[in-house]
């Protein structure tokens, strides 16, 4: 099992930057399919970014395109989620995730098996 701690979380305005960060423990992530979701009040958890375990191939919902990067360093056992161009309708509860499976674009929330415990990122208009 492994243990994610998200941090960086915070108040900003519309059109300004934050960059989350993911810290696993207890087991080493590079084997790992990492992944970002969000959820806010009265709304299911959604898929926002995904990243395969060797880095390449960072994949995102049509919502964020453009605007959010995914990465890892597999050394440091962290995952990050760097956030451009914030939109009030990017308020919501961030989480991090680790999937084992490897192949394809994993994007449920039931195809991973390990989950922090989240990080408030609140836009204001």
């Amino acid at each position: 099992q492994v243990q994610l701690v998200e941090s960086g979380g915070g108040l900003v305005q519309a059109g300004g930057s934050l960059r989350l960060s993911c810290a696993a423990s207890g087991r080493t992530i590079s084997t790992y399919t990492m992944g970002w979701f969000r959820q806010a009040p009265g709304k299911e958890r959604e898929f926002v970014a995904g990243i395969a375990w060797s880095g390449g191939m960072p994949y995102y919902a049509d919502s964020v395109k453009g605007r959010f990067t995914i990465s890892r360093d597999n050394v440091k056992n962290t995952v990050f989620l760097q956030m451009n161009s914030l939109k009030s309708e990017d308020t919501a509860v961030y989480y991090c995730a680790a999937s084992r499976y490897s192949g394809g674009l994993v994007r449920r929330p039931g195809d991973y098996t390990d989950w922090g415990q989240g990080t408030q990122v609140t836009v204001s208009s």
